[in-house]
C-alpha cells in the first residue's frame, strides 16, 4: 500500500536551515507529482511546494519562494524540502502528499522556528 514517511523536522532558530525528507513506497514514485504542505496551529493546511514526477517542474507558495527548495531523488523514492532563512511563521507540521483520486498523506514532521 501507499506509504509516505516524513523526517527531518525539529527546533531551529530564526535564520536557520532544515532539510525535510519524505520517503515513499507502494506506488510508481517517478510517475507522480509530489507536494509538501504545512499546517500551523489553528490554521488550515496550505500548499508549500510541488515537484513534477520527472523533477523538472516545481512550484512554490509566495511565502517561501527564494527560501525553500523542493527536490526529488527517484532512485530513492524520496522528496526533499530544503528550507533556509527560516522564520517563526514557518512553524508548522509539514506533510508530504501524493495527489490523485485518493490522496495520500504522511504523518507529518514538526518544524518549530524559535529563539
Amino acid at each position: 500500500q501507499v506509504r509516505l514517511v516524513e523526517s527531518g523536522g525539529g527546533l531551529v532558530q530564526p535564520g536557520g536551515s532544515l532539510r525535510l525528507s519524505c520517503a515513499a513506497s507502494g506506488f510508481t514514485f517517478s510517475s507522480w507529482t509530489m507536494s509538501w504542505y504545512r499546517q500551523a496551529p489553528g490554521q488550515e493546511r496550505e500548499l508549500v511546494a510541488s515537484i513534477a514526477g520527472a523533477g523538472g517542474s516545481t512550484g512554490y507558495a509566495d511565502s517561501v519562494k527564494g527560501r525553500f527548495t523542493i527536490s526529488r531523488d527517484n532512485a530513492k523514492n524520496t522528496i526533499y524540502l530544503q528550507m533556509k532563512d527560516l522564520r517563526p511563521e514557518d512553524t508548522a507540521v509539514y506533510y508530504c502528499k501524493r495527489p490523485g483520486l485518493t490522496a495520500y498523506w504522511g504523518q507529518g514532521t514538526q518544524v518549530i522556528v524559535s529563539s
